[in-house]
């Protein structure tokens, strides 16, 4: 084997057995999950509000109405406004065929049982 083939075997070698090492090293403490792991846990329930929100993309709006509604959820949620009809405004109000009431009045429904699910469990 040449002298180059034989540096960079070892070259290679040693990165492959160093990287673990330093990933282990670099690795975030796993006993108190941090903010990405609650934000992540948080989305799920936003999700569950809105379940009845269809999931195909509506032509001249920004999303789908399942993702503005959980958008809107956050926004309940964190505070960011206490409102329902605020949080959920940018939502459609025009009546689907099948569905029971509107998107917005889906989400505006979502919102009043989230902020009430928060009152009785802080």
């Amino acid at each position: 084997m040449k002298v180059g083939t034989k540096s960079a075997l070892l070259a290679t070698g040693l990165v492959l057995a160093v990287s673990p090492a330093a990933a282990l090293a670099a690795a975030p403490d796993q006993s108190e999950p941090g903010p990405g792991a609650s934000q992540a846990a948080k989305a799920k329930a936003y999700g569950a509000h809105c379940q009845n929100q269809s999931k195909k993309h509506v032509a001249g709006q920004k999303g789908t109405p399942f993702s503005q509604c959980v958008t809107a959820m956050a926004k309940l949620a964190t505070g960011t406004t206490t409102s329902p009809k605020a949080a959920c405004a940018s939502m459609s109000k025009k009546h689907v065929a099948g569905q029971k009431g509107t998107p917005y009045s889906r989400c505006v429904a979502a919102g009043a049982k989230l902020l009430k699910d928060e009152d009785e469990y802080p």
